[in-house]
């Protein structure tokens, strides 16, 4: 089982290169996998009909009771012959279907594979999480199916329609699944059928949840809006995913879970009633539709409605009228659809309006739809008239809800017989004034899929006792009446039958009388799904609008007030409710002394903040309570936490006086005295509230700390430092998160910055091309004068010839020359000794990322370029790939991170070891380094190449103006530069921030 829904997958990611090969031919090949499981599952026949299953589980994660479960029983089978039945047949339509010029064609075909293996997933699978998984993959594989027109407005409105709706109700039917795995301490689908629990809140809870993502997969109403549109979406699409396979995942869970949730009180009236509003508003609006995929798409809609029905009725009739309803639903469906593409690709239209003459010009076409109309219609010998009289003799026996529904049944049928004439008529039949539509003539390949599946409906018509077997393994799961029905074409006169009649005729007479339905379905009709959608969005936006001005005041203070103040409320409500204080140790100030005195000297610089009135003062003091932070760490023992934080501090502090340099001296907003007034409380306020949290936390805890855990699972693999192995190894997919963060929120602010293109604070190459600061350098350019035959003066940094007289400063250029290659050391051994020393990935990053900044404070933005040459979107994205594949490394063997760790010897250093703990850390790394980079870019290169453009504009404004008022025969000031001038005394030289 898994090798075929493997195979899938791994054949779509080869599309591309087949159809490069073999254009649309590769569908041929393409359609290899769901053939195989289809054969597979032919060869399962009899184990599954017999009652038997086949079932595959891996232990995947076994410490987090975590399963891999798939199994192939009765209904499992059905759903696999024809998710991959059909879906062959339609691989193998596309082929004719499309020219090998088709646009994005390798794209459709791998994405179209790669939804038939998740489909099959779907239906193997016997976890509830593993079946949540394969359910979305089909979502985003629709998605990107239904908006294969991409270039088209309404290709993408359909998609997002599809996405949205099918999305909301998956996470609802997650949400349902989690409620349920817990309650019945399982979440394998095939026990809890067989045990269901006991009727309660939460139960059916978790079933109303569940049948919101089943219903709004399978499009019943409210849900339906999105899948009439979807028939944007290529023909193929639209047979194989709207009619055979993805609308019936809704239908397919429904009648998996209703053995063991049928008798649940809130199951049978949603089922019941949403079910038949949904076949009787989709036949009706059927039925005054010109396009002939629209009128398959609600004529769909309908007959999933009747399906949902049957499905969740909950007694062993209608189980099994059901299951014979979903194959002769997918046998017809499908055939029909392929015959509108058909038609559409030789007419050249699916306007039932100008189509006329096409059922003589293409006879053979014409016949595979009057057979599987005539199926829709419910007319014999053909499987659909089997399958109505089931679902009627079922209905017919049960209680009075089941005659309600057998009513709705009744009208449904009536309407479903209308609009397959319609449909016949509409395509084939020649129409008065209109004149015959010039086709041209279909190939035998191309007619070959629905014509299969059409004289299957034919030929399974009379022998569908031979499926009675199989279906009737999955119906036996309900409890079986002393008189079971059994599957036949003819049981004799009775009262299904006559109902059979009444909805032909009627189906007839509504036909007849068209123009009246026509006419009179115009004037009783809901809104259009479009229009529903677009109400509903634009609802939503002006409602965030209305929301967002009400809140957004534009004052950053007023934000933060309001932030401390509901903490503060939240907070106090739950010490004064809970009052988690009673049982708690008593208070403790401090370990040492020294913390209290750490403690006082940070507050102290906190409160001074509040009487400063220059912002680079301000950012000075709040970076001494960041230090002060970082003093407590070493005074408790964390020097990993206390280098870290010294680091971030001054990466923050050089952050924060960049941006001030586009940002007046003082502060400029005036606080009056009442403001004043309070805020300070408001602000003491919450940090008191704070620190009494922080204080309960840790004196009232009730359980047993984890370190102690953690100390020993350490030392258990022979590692020292605990702080580092648990960010790396045990939590490493906390890490990974948290990393993955800091980058999107890193790309996210400098994106603002760079807003043409990110690739800005280039080298000195490319804006001297041919030249280096070294070339610069040696053609006398570093401020000595030309002629001078003495050695020219040393730079100490690549591109210190960049910086003007006035910007430079030699102590400082030695000192940034002498530390930066030591710090980039002291970053590579606080990587790789993060094991057993305090060290780490971040803040190795972090002390590499010191090391280029203190590059850039020394020279400028082209120093900083000339130190790191490379993209730092190359460093973000190598850092976090690196650590993604690492932690997915690990999760192969069921593990977090542990998978392997390799011994060498080195000769100069000896013996060492290097674990996929070291790659993950690497991978961070890397990834702070680039997000450190890009600020340092974004904030500072690029502020000084704005300033730079700034003051050259400035200055060649002002030579404008003196030109102009200088006397004949002189020139200005900016005429001519000074030969033995520098190259940092031009208006566009670089210089060095502050």
């Amino acid at each position: 089982m898994t090798a075929l829904i493997v195979c899938h997958f791994v054949l779509a990611a080869c599309a591309a290169p087949l159809v490069r090969r073999l254009g649309s031919r590769a569908f041929v090949v393409l359609a290899l996998p769901p053939a195989a499981a289809t054969v597979w599952a032919a060869t399962q026949w009899n184990t599954a009909a017999s009652g038997g299953s086949v079932t595959w589980s891996w232990r995947w994660m076994p410490a987090y009771d975590v399963f891999v479960e798939l199994r192939l029983d009765a209904l499992a089978e059905l759903m696999v012959l024809l998710a991959a039945g059909i879906g062959a047949l339609v691989l193998l339509y596309c082929a004719s279907y499309f020219s090998d010029d088709a646009p994005r064609l390798a794209g459709f075909a791998g994405n179209l594979l790669a939804f038939a293996g998740a489909m099959l997933g779907l239906v193997l699978a016997d976890d509830l999480i593993t079946l949540y998984l394969f359910w979305e993959l089909t979502t985003v594989f629709s998605y990107l199916l239904i908006g294969y027109s991409s270039e088209q407005k309404h290709s993408r409105r359909s998609a997002l329609q599809a996405l949205t709706v099918t999305t909301l109700g998956g996470l609802a039917m997650l949400v349902g699944f989690l409620i349920l795995g817990q309650a019945t301490g399982t979440y394998r689908i095939s026990a809890i059928v067989a045990d269901p629990p006991a009727t309660s809140l939460a139960i059916s809870m978790a079933v109303v949840l569940i049948l919101c993502g089943a219903l709004s997969k399978s499009a019943i109403w409210p849900f339906s809006l999105w899948l009439p549109n979807a028939m944007a979406a290529p023909t193929p699409v639209s047979a194989y995913l709207h009619a055979a396979a993805m609308v019936k995942a809704g239908v397919y869970l429904v009648a998996r879970l209703a053995p063991g949730f049928a008798d649940v009180p809130v199951w049978r009236p949603v089922v019941l009633v949403l079910g038949g509003a949904t076949m009787l508003l989709g036949g009706w609006r059927a039925l005054r539709l010109n396009d002939l995929k629209l009128v398959l798409a609600y004529g769909t809609v309908s007959q999933l409605g009747f399906l949902t029905l049957l499905a969740g009725i909950g007694n062993r009739d209608a189980a099994l009228a059901a299951a014979v309803m979903i194959l002769s639903h997918a046998l017809f469906k499908a055939p029909l659809f392929l015959v509108t593409g058909i038609v559409d690709h030789a007419a050249g239209t699916r306007d039932l309006r100008r189509l006329s003459g096409v059922g003589r010009a293409l006879p053979y076409v014409c016949a595979v739809a009057v057979l599987a109309a005539a199926s829709m219609a419910a007319l014999p010998p053909l499987l659909g008239f089997a399958a109505k009289e089931a679902a009627f003799d079922a209905l017919l026996h049960g209680d009075a809800a089941d005659r309600w529904a057998l009513a709705v049944t009744v009208a449904g049928s009536t309407l479903t017989v209308a609009y397959a004439v319609r449909f016949v008529w509409g395509a084939f039949a020649r129409k008065p004034g209109v004149e015959n539509t010039p086709v041209h003539r279909v190939g035998w390949a191309f007619l070959a899929p629905p014509a299969v599946l059409a004289l299957c409906g034919l030929v399974l018509g009379p022998g569908v006792g031979r499926v009675q077997r199989l279906l009737s393994a999955y119906a036996d799961e309900f409890p079986v009446p002393a008189h079971p029905y059994h599957l036949a074409l003819w049981h004799g006169f009775g009262t299904a039958l006559l109902l059979s009649a009444v909805a032909t005729v009627g189906g007839a007479v509504l036909f007849a009388g068209r123009t009246t339905v026509t006419r009179l379905s115009r004037r009783i009709a809901w809104p259009t799904a479009d229009r529903v959608f677009g109400r509903l969005l634009l609802g939503l936006e002006r409602t965030s609008l209305e929301i967002t001005g009400f809140v957004q005041r534009g004052s950053l203070s007023g934000y933060l007030a309001f932030t401390l103040l509901v903490m503060l409320a939240g907070q106090l409500a739950v010490l004064g409710v809970d009052r988690p204080w009673h049982g708690a140790s008593a208070p403790r100030l401090w370990d040492v002394p020294l913390q209290g005195a750490v403690a006082v000297l940070t507050c102290a610089a906190a409160l001074l903040c509040l009487t400063v009135s220059r912002r680079m003062k301000a950012v000075v003091l709040a970076g001494l309570t960041g230090y002060g932070t970082g003093l407590l760490f070493v005074v408790q023992g964390g020097p990993d936490l206390a280098l870290t934080q010294f680091c971030v501090e001054t990466v923050s502090m050089v952050v924060f006086v960049l941006v001030l340099r586009r940002m007046p001296v003082h502060f400029q907003e005036s606080v009056s005295t009442w403001r004043r007034a309070v805020r300070i409380p408001v602000a003491l306020a919450a940090a008191a509230t704070l620190s009494v949290v922080v204080w309960v936390a840790a004196a009232a805890r009730t359980a047993d700390p984890a370190g102690a855990a953690m100390v020993e699972e350490t030392a258990h693999h022979g590692l020292k430092d605990v702080v580092a192995t648990i960010l790396v190894d045990l939590r490493a997919w906390d890490t990974m998160g948290e990393s993955a963060v800091l980058a999107a929120a890193a790309i996210g602010v400098t994106s603002l910055i760079y807003l043409h293109r990110r690739a800005d604070g280039s080298g000195l190459r490319e804006e001297v091309p041919g030249r280096t600061a070294w070339s610069l350098t040696e053609r006398g350019l570093t401020g000595l004068p030309h002629g001078d035959e003495g050695a020219p003066e040393r730079s100490w940094l690549a591109a210190g010839a960049t910086l003007a007289p006035e910007h430079r400063s030699v102590v400082f250029e030695v000192v940034a020359r002498l530390l930066f290659h030591p710090i980039l050391v002291l970053s590579v051994y606080l990587l790789f000794c993060a094991e057993n020393m305090p060290g780490g990935g971040f803040v190795a990053g972090l002390v590499a990322g010191v090391g280029l900044i203190t590059r850039y404070l020394a020279g400028g933005r082209f120093e900083l370029a000339e130190a790191a040459p490379l993209q730092p979107g190359l460093f973000t994205g190598l850092g976090l790939f690196l650590s993604t594949g690492v932690a997915l490394l690990g999760l192969a063997d069921g593990t977090v991170l542990h998978a392997w760790t390799y011994h060498g010897r080195l000769p100069v250093f000896g013996p060492y070891h290097l674990g996929t703990p070291v790659l993950f850390d690497s991978g961070v790394y890397l990834l702070v380094l680039g997000v450190v980079l890009d600020i340092v870019r974004a904030l500072g290169a690029k502020i000084d190449r704005q300033i730079e453009r700034a003051a050259a504009e400035k200055a060649a404004a002002e030579n404008a103006a003196v030109e102009k008022t200088a006397p004949p025969g002189e020139a200005g000031p900016g005429a001519e530069p000074d030969p033995e001038a520098g190259p940092g005394t031009a208006p566009e030289a670089g210089g060095a921030p502050g």
